[in-house]
């Protein structure tokens, strides 16, 4: 929402935009947020008054609560506008805390490219959100910057090792490694570089991709250690040699300075949210063409400071959830108690055929239209044996008989469900959800179960996914992705698990097939291997990991006037 669009209380009294109800608000200096989590002051490197990065000694000084839980939010497949799953997750945590908890949110950081794109700000709303949003939202803690700046040094290095007489005999044709930027901008999804003469390196083509969807970010956010931040980057496999042998970032002596480039981007960031819940904000990686999750530093982190950890997953339970339970979890040794799945009686119309324009028309019918796909992700859930509460975030323009429908057909679908009026009510609103995860938490204490084993076949964990998870009856592989699995097979890497590239607007790889698709084949176009990481990226239908601009992309409206005050970030 920008911060020119109001919304109407029932009497037609306008209420405040989300970046109004942010700076109305005067927050905790962040020494006092990292003392209430019983942080030392030399356990910071403090970033002005508010924002703060926590150094390693904290994890050297404390261990996991033993009664600490996890709680895992993500969502039925979205409207291209997104559901409210970070304004969920925030208002739970405040809603957590009311009820007299120890509580703690743990997010992603916002990009840049959906920033100025269609989605705007990435911090929650209304009155769940994450301070200072601006910074959140904008450059932050710098994050961002490190991460490019290492994988393009990697980009640089590879270049420099071509131009400087090949020693490893690098084939330019099979360089995996593209160069990224925290931007979309669809001009440099393909590119010729090293053209200009012999002095500007060797011409081949290559590309960009956004920030999120480096594997540098995804390293990142798995690595727990300097060292092991570093022994995964020189895994990176960059390309291949022309007698198809695998090279590697350690063969060309980048990883140390890749990893001195991240020093500080490995140290979780602590911010608080509008409500004063502390919330750490680390890592960036996308739902549907990476892991999708915070770092894992920041989540283990807060399962030693709080007894209540609030996470989210990206987009739908089929892409960043199922790549939680499946890759992250395992990863970081997490087992989460409870998932909460967001759903909204826009997107519930939407996945029943409501074209977008009509969604804010009231219609209690057309509320229940889109079922199928919310109980499919329920479904889902159960696969991994952990139980679920549907959280109906509200809207403001949802009808009383619209939220009646829908909790009416959810109840008799045998879900778990409570309203949620975080964005309006903050963590008062969220009291009845909070309820409700409390008794599923108080009631369960077991293990998930992982939806595959990584020794499985690549093939077979990829239809494992596709076919349990969005319903697919087959895998379609084009020549490139099948020439890739031969290279996988022969130089190790089939262990992996698979962290499957997937548009967020279906369940299936077409993004014009909503609700619950049918009857249809995924389609495997190639395969990354993302060694570093720890994964295999298989790249579906027309999914791209560089996104474009739209018409009017969020960055028409943001401004910042002579005070510095910047505005229509929400």
């Amino acid at each position: 929402m920008s911060a020119s669009t109001r919304w109407f209380a029932g009497d037609g009294v306008p209420v405040k935009c989300d970046m109004e109800i942010a700076r109305g608000v005067t927050p905790r200096p962040i020494l006092q947020v990292a003392e209430s989590l019983g942080l030392r002051e030399e356990e910071l490197e403090v970033y002005g008054r508010f924002k703060a990065k926590v150094r390693l000694e904290a994890f050297e000084r404390t261990g996991r609560r033993q009664k600490a839980r996890l709680i895992l939010v993500s969502a039925m497949t979205p409207t291209p506008t997104g559901e409210g799953k970070t304004t969920v997750s925030v208002g739970l945590a405040q809603a957590l805390a009311k009820l007299g908890e120890s509580s703690l949110v743990a997010l992603r950081e916002p990009s840049l490219g959906p920033v100025f794109g269609v989605k705007g700000g990435a911090a929650g709303g209304g009155r769940s959100q994450v301070i200072p949003m601006e910074d959140i939202n904008l450059h932050f803690t710098g994050d961002f910057a490190a991460v490019e700046s290492a994988h393009n040094l990697l980009a640089a290095i590879i270049d420099n090792s071509l131009f400087q007489g090949n020693p490893l005999n690098l084939d330019g044709r099979k360089i995996q490694w593209r160069r990224v930027i925290d931007m979309n901008d669809r001009a440099l999804r393909d590119v010729v570089i090293g053209l200009g003469g012999s002095t500007n390196g060797v011409p081949r083509e290559t590309g960009f991709d956004i920030v999120p969807s480096s594997e540098i970010m995804a390293i990142l956010c798995l690595s727990r250690s300097y060292r092991e931040l570093k022994e995964k980057i020189a895994g990176i496999f960059v390309g291949s040699t022309f007698d198809d042998r695998p090279v590697t970032a350690g063969e060309l002596k980048v990883d140390g300075a890749a990893t001195a480039l991240l020093k500080y981007a490995l140290l979780p960031n602590l911010v608080q949210t509008i409500e004063g819940v502390p919330a750490l904000v680390h890592g960036g990686p996308f739902a549907n063409i990476a892991q999708g999750t915070n770092s894992i530093m920041a989540t283990d982190l807060g399962l030693r400071l709080a007894d209540y950890v609030v996470t989210e997953a990206g987009f739908g339970f089929d892409l960043g959830a199922e790549k939680f339970f499946d890759i992250v979890a395992r990863y970081g040794d997490f087992n989460p108690g409870a998932v909460v799945l967001v759903a909204t009686v826009r997107a519930l119309k939407y996945h029943g055929g409501v074209p977008l324009k009509e969604l804010s028309s009231p219609d209690p019918k057309a509320a229940v239209l889109g079922f199928a796909n919310l109980r499919k992700h329920f479904e889902n859930i159960g696969k991994f044996g952990v139980p679920c509460v549907v959280a109906l975030n509200r809207f403001a323009g949802d009808g009383d008989e619209e939220i009646a429908a829908v909790v009416r057909t959810a109840e008799e679908e045998g879900m778990n469900i409570a309203v949620a009026e975080v964005h309006s009510g903050g963590g008062e609103g969220g009291i009845a959800l909070a309820e409700r995860v409390l008794e599923v938490l108080g009631s369960w204490s077991g293990a998930y179960r992982p939806l595959y084993d990584w020794n499985l076949p690549v093939e077979d964990k990829i239809f494992k996914v596709a076919g349990e998870i969005y319903g697919a009856m087959s895998i379609d592989y084009q020549p490139e992705a099948k020439r890739a699995l031969d290279f996988i097979r022969k130089h190790g890497y089939d262990k992996l698990p698979v962290c499957i590239a997937k548009t967020q607007q279906s369940l299936s790889d077409n993004p014009e097939l909503l609700g619950l698709p049918k009857d249809f084949a995924v389609t495997v176009r190639e395969i990354k291997i993302a060694a570093g990481a720890g994964f295999l990226v298989p790249i579906t239908g027309s999914i791209l990991r560089m996104p474009g601009l739209s018409k009017e992309p969020a960055a028409h409206r943001i401004d910042i006037d002579d005070r510095g005050e910047i505005s229509g970030i929400f």
